[in-house]
């Protein structure tokens, strides 16, 4: 084999020193073989440190463990450009970066190792975020004031080791802040357990949080550890805790005072160190004045308390998680929906959305499924959105330019489905009386249209 000429060497080293995306390789029992100057200051870890290491263990990357590119690179010889992930650099931050990896082969051709090139994401990202006007916490986004102040105060939180308690509407995202508390907390890595108090009965319930020994019960086979043992180390978030009886809230009192639990069926206590987060739908204070909810756990619960405005009184957001949930469904249903079209979106704006964000995702995925392609038409929101009450409240040229668009998409599904009313209703995802109940209102006149089309 013809080793390459040393000027050339020289050359290739001196090109790989000078630009800005880092560059190693690594032989085929995935030990590092090179590296260069912008991977040390990416990594933050020196060439000297890396030489010989195993690459999982430098670069502690997202693609690691379960889809690495530089794996299926070597296993099926093809490069892979340009695909995102992140990494944990020496002093453990997480580094946003772009992946492009390739096969190193000999002078016979046969695979001796492989290159991955990395680019550092975090001025693009930070850039992106910036020119959007965002306000950011972990997956948390807004644009919304209220939620600003909120934000603000998650860090101090998530560093505490305090009880918290998170109180807003139903689909207002409680869970969601509770994941970012722990996420941003120091544990992290613990688990993050979650049970929704309000979904199971009492005894159920019971047994789902504190576990149980075998032969506590009938069918109790074996010992079953609850969610407080599963949540060691982590952090255990009680959601629609205002929906749990009395009985079991002195159970639930005991273990936040004394941090001591008993399973069903054992003779002696466990201990927890699970961080509790606790959330409601409900005004405990009222519920705590009429009885109902015990003070002493409402205190104890009550250390931190966050509330979470409702979506009608953060509109602002409604663009934002609108793109947010596109992005989202674009990615699971493999689509490529290109947006939302601004009369629609307009029509989303004016809704007062009793059941918040969550209402707003189910809209936008019910959207999915009728949106083959394109922009998401007013003709692809449910009924109840589009209703007479709705369109009442909008202005003269909004209500004109739904109407017009509701005849261009019935006009077309007609064209497309030959002039089919059946066809065309299944093509609009919506029933065949609603289609002849559009076409009487708005004016449409299949029959002159088909003609036009054929002469």
């Amino acid at each position: 084999m013809k080793s390459k000429p040393k000027k050339t060497r020289t050359q290739t080293e001196a090109i790989l020193e000078s630009i800005s995306d880092g560059v190693f390789t690594i032989d085929l029992n995935w030990r590092i073989t090179s590296f260069n100057r912008a991977a040390e200051e990416i990594t933050r870890t020196s060439r000297e440190e890396a030489l010989g290491r195993y690459c999982a263990d430098v670069f502690r990357c997202s693609m690691c463990e379960h889809e690495c590119a530089l794996r299926r690179t070597i296993k099926n010889g093809k490069p892979i450009i340009g695909k995102s992930g992140f990494i944990i650099d020496a002093s453990g931050n997480r580094i946003p970066i772009s992946v492009s990896t390739a096969v190193l082969r000999d002078a016979q051709g046969n695979i001796i190792g492989g290159a991955e090139t990395f680019r550092d994401l975090s001025e693009l990202e930070s850039l992106r975020q910036e020119l959007a006007g965002r306000f950011r916490t972990g997956d948390l986004v807004s644009h919304s004031p209220l939620m600003r102040r909120l934000f603000d105060v998650l860090p101090a939180i998530a560093a505490s080791p305090s009880t918290v308690l998170i109180l807003g509407e139903t689909g207002t995202g409680k869970e969601l802040i509770a994941r970012t508390i722990h996420e941003q907390s120091a544990r992290h890595e613990g688990p993050f357990i979650a049970i929704n108090c309000s979904a199971l009965p009492d005894t159920l319930l019971e047994s789902e949080l504190f576990g149980y020994r075998a032969g506590a019960f009938t069918g109790a086979h074996k010992n079953k550890p609850g969610r407080f043992a599963l949540a060691k180390g982590g952090t255990l978030f009680l959601d629609e805790i205002g929906d749990v009886s009395p009985a079991l809230q002195v159970r639930l009192l005991r273990v936040l005072q004394e941090r001591t639990y008993e399973p069903l069926g054992a003779t002696r206590s466990e201990t927890t160190d699970a961080r509790i987060i606790t959330a409601t739908n409900r005004d405990l204070a009222e519920l705590t004045r009429s009885g109902l909810f015990r003070e002493d756990l409402y205190y104890r619960i009550n250390v931190v308390r966050l509330e979470l405005p409702p979506l009608r009184r953060r509109k602002e957001d409604i663009p934002l998680l609108v793109d947010q949930f596109i992005t989202r469904f674009n990615r699971l249903q493999n689509k490529k929906i290109e947006g939302i079209a601004p009369e629609t979106l307009s029509l989303l704006m004016a809704h007062n959305w009793p059941g918040n964000v969550r209402e707003l995702e189910n809209v936008i995925e019910r959207a999915f499924i009728l949106c083959r392609s394109g922009l998401i038409d007013i003709l692809h929101l449910p009924e109840h959105l589009t209703a007479s009450d709705n369109r009442q409240t909008s202005t003269p040229d909004m209500r004109s330019a739904r109407e017009q668009s509701d005849s261009q998409a019935i006009l077309l599904a007609l064209e497309e489905s030959g002039f089919n009313r059946l066809e065309a209703a299944k093509r609009l995802g919506i029933h065949k009386t609603t289609l002849f109940r559009k076409i009487k209102k708005l004016g449409i006149r299949p029959e002159k249209n088909r003609k036009r089309r054929q002469n």
